[in-house]
């Protein structure tokens, strides 16, 4: 199996067995005003709202996670059949093995989403460094390969930085994302790996052009810590102290949303997202929709039952807290009142 597929299967394999979540996405640092008389009947809470020109059910996004070796295929078809049952829109992880390998079993990896969710909304997913190599057509191959309704591209330098064949050629990556995003037939979201997206960067991605940003905040997955433990398996000693070293670093959840709302009208919030009170926080804090990706890959492993179940229960749980804050609907919520408290305030108050 090539290396790109063999390291697509390390990661889960690692998501699922080892230590790789780290706190303080600073979404306990907030609080949603309650409304003692709220108003409305809680039956008819509407969370439909819309992404990449599409009606969604609910603000709510399987996350990229993954694709690219055959042990993925059946991840991503209960991703993606529980996707197209409940209406919500799902990434794939990077394309690149796709684009890159001819193994027709690989690319099923991908291609199952779109067979099993004709109607979903899809994205797909590609590196930022992985732009300097490929011409518009290649995207749009990527594009083609899922029947994709949107694009991702993804920014994990840090992850690149530990990673033992990582990729670390940050340069002109700006004026590629602005290439693509003029020319592609579909919507480019822009995403982080869980790291985050200053205020700064968000309004250089908003410049050039970007549709909808991701802000993929520190705060649960640690792409740092998952390098760390393969470059381990390799005997890479001075990899992995430096992935335990980042194993933390990053602009937390709730600030990255902050800040990269200020510069872009449509950010999606993930990075330790784990409810859907934290998906209802998300929006007051102006996003417009929150992101999911660790939380669904055991439900996956299980079946599209499984993660439709999760699905339905983070619903619940962002139902009753717009009900509870007098939100009949998701632009509602994006008005309600909230409070910043402890690190998250502090954190706020320097960088301002």
């Amino acid at each position: 199996m090539p290396e790109t597929a063999d390291r697509k299967d390390d990661h889960i394999r690692i998501i699922e067995e080892e230590d790789v979540e780290t706190a303080g996405t600073g979404f306990a640092d907030i609080e949603l005003i309650h409304e003692a008389l709220p108003e409305i009947h809680r039956d008819e809470v509407d969370t439909t709202t819309t992404l990449f020109g599409s009606e969604v059910a609910a603000p709510i996004v399987i996350e990229s996670m993954t694709g690219g070796h055959p042990n993925t295929t059946k991840i991503n078809r209960a991703l993606a059949e529980a996707a197209q049952r409940t209406n919500v829109a799902m990434g794939v992880g990077s394309q690149r093995a796709g684009l890159e390998l001819d193994d027709e079993e690989l690319l099923e990896s991908y291609t199952v989403v779109r067979e099993v969710a004709p109607d979903a909304v899809l994205y797909g997913n590609i590196g930022a460094a992985q732009l300097l190599e490929y011409d518009l057509e290649a995207v749009e191959e990527a594009v083609e390969m899922i029947d994709a309704d949107a694009m991702a591209i993804h920014l994990n330098f840090l992850q690149e930085a530990v990673q033992p064949e990582g990729d670390v050629d940050a340069r002109g990556c700006l004026a590629e994302i602005e290439r693509v995003a003029d020319g592609l037939s579909v919507p480019v979201v822009v995403k982080e790996t869980g790291n985050g997206i200053s205020g700064s960067t968000a309004q250089r991605l908003a410049d050039a052009g970007v549709d909808a940003i991701d802000v993929a905040g520190q705060g649960g997955t640690t792409w740092s810590g998952i390098e760390s433990y393969r470059a381990a398996a390799v005997g890479d000693d001075r990899r992995e102290q430096v992935g335990k070293l980042f194993r933390a670093w990053g602009i937390p959840t709730a600030v990255s949303t902050l800040e990269a709302t200020a510069a872009h009208d449509c950010v999606i919030a993930s990075g330790g997202v784990r409810s859907g009170l934290d998906v209802a926080k998300a929006i007051a804090l102006g996003a417009r929709a929150g992101g999911l990706a660790k939380p669904f890959l055991r439900p996956a492993g299980q079946g599209a039952d499984a993660v439709t179940e999760l699905i339905e229960t983070l619903t619940l749980e962002l139902e009753t807290a717009m009900f509870v804050t007098g939100s009949d609907s998701i632009d509602d919520l994006r008005d309600t009142e909230y409070v910043v408290s402890g690190r998250t305030k502090e954190y706020l108050e320097q960088r301002r």
